[in-house]
């Protein structure tokens, strides 16, 4: 017999975990998603026993929340990413629609209208916003830089995107309403926006930020106890101080999953906003350390398949796609973190809130759709 010739193994043939950066997406979003659901039972079936009298309440619903997000996510993965674009006004009068809406019927619910009831769920127009938004910044953004023509910040799609942001924060909702207008305008800003323009901008936002604050007087009492929980920890302080005491108190390892104490009526929507000090306690530092390294490589494959897309307006679809991610996700551990007002920031996946997991399935379908589109032309 012939003798076989070896060859060495060259750099394309060493196994890889996945084969392209689409892929490495959905891995990460299977894995956030499979910590996800672990987390949003552990830190929810005390509270579920007490006021449902099951503690599978919140798990069956984050459960059926997933597989609608799973249908937005091959939905929005099948269709070329252009469509959205196309229908970008229909879509932009459906949430002007709900937005509306919600101020009219929705639901009080602690002091605030932020949901409408939809079949089988709560709809929150708000979190549809925040991708809607995108869409409009990036269709604007993309076609100025194919003509070349210079960003502007006084146009119609910001005036529109604020009107959005501006409804958003009648719910009262200032967290939700802070991104629908941060990302777009971050979005401009990294696209090349003029350093004039930029300094301009943060002006307005400073403006901004006071107003606000006058319009709301708890907001200021937010703001000075971030320094300093502990001078109120049993009124503006307090969610913080318990935030990080389940932080503290899950050391380097956690404490064990469903062990952890704090969500035995200690810290205040332990399975929402502040899912992930629960997460913290139980799992340690080391869990959420795995948890930033997850965003982290979401962040380098979203900005590799922004960087590969076919068009701009791939490219700042993406981009902006990722911000919305990451960028909740870093303000979600900062606030947990103490480091930050409290504001209704949830950490995708992590989280327990269903139109805010299926929007986010939704436009990671987009971004996989851009990926695999800039596969095709490449």
């Amino acid at each position: 017999m012939p003798e076989v010739q070896k060859r060495e193994l060259g750099p394309t043939d060493r196994k890889r975990f996945w084969t392209s950066d689409m892929e490495a997406i959905i891995a990460i979003m299977v894995v956030l998603l499979i910590l996800g659901t672990i987390n949003v039972f552990s830190s929810s079936f005390i509270f579920a026993e007490a006021e449902f009298d099951t503690p599978y309440f919140f798990l069956k619903r984050h459960v059926f929340n997933i597989f609608v997000g799973l249908i937005a996510f091959i939905v929005c993965f099948r269709f070329d990413y252009h469509v959205w674009r196309k229908w970008i006004v229909g879509i932009l009068m459906l949430t002007f629609a709900a937005l509306i809406a919600v101020l009219i019927v929705g639901p009080v619910v602690n002091g605030a209208r932020r949901w409408l009831p939809v079949i089988f769920f709560q709809f929150q127009p708000a979190e549809m916003a925040k991708l809607v938004a995108i869409m409009i910044a990036a269709a604007y953004i993309s076609i100025r830089i194919k003509l070349e023509l210079e960003l502007e910040l006084a146009t119609i799609q910001m005036g529109i995107i604020i009107v959005i942001a501006g409804l958003t924060e009648l719910e009262p909702d200032l967290g939700t309403a802070s991104i629908i207008l941060g990302i777009p305008l971050i979005m401009l800003v990294v696209s090349g926006l003029d350093k004039k323009k930029v300094l301009r901008l943060a002006g307005a936002v400073l403006v901004a930020i006071v107003g606000m604050i006058i319009r709301e007087p708890y907001r200021l009492e937010r703001l000075k106890i971030t320094y300093d929980p502990w001078s109120d920890a049993q009124n503006y302080g307090y969610q913080t101080v318990q935030s990080l005491s389940a932080i503290g108190s899950g050391e380097l390892t956690g404490m064990g999953l469903g062990v952890g104490v704090s969500k035995y009526d200690y810290l205040p929507e332990a399975h929402t906003d502040f899912a992930f000090a629960i997460f913290c306690q139980e799992n340690g530092f080391l869990g959420a350390i795995f948890v930033f390294l997850l965003f982290a490589a979401f962040a380098v494959y979203a900005a590799r398949i922004a960087n590969k897309a076919k068009d701009e307006y791939g490219q700042v679809l993406a981009m902006g796609i990722m911000l919305l991610v990451v960028g909740q996700a870093i303000a979600n551990m900062l606030m947990v973190g103490g480091m930050t007002p409290v504001v209704g920031v949830p950490l995708p996946f992590i989280s327990y809130g269903g139109t805010s997991l299926i929007i986010t399935m939704a436009a990671i379908g987009i971004l996989v759709n851009v990926g695999r589109q800039g596969e095709k032309s490449g």
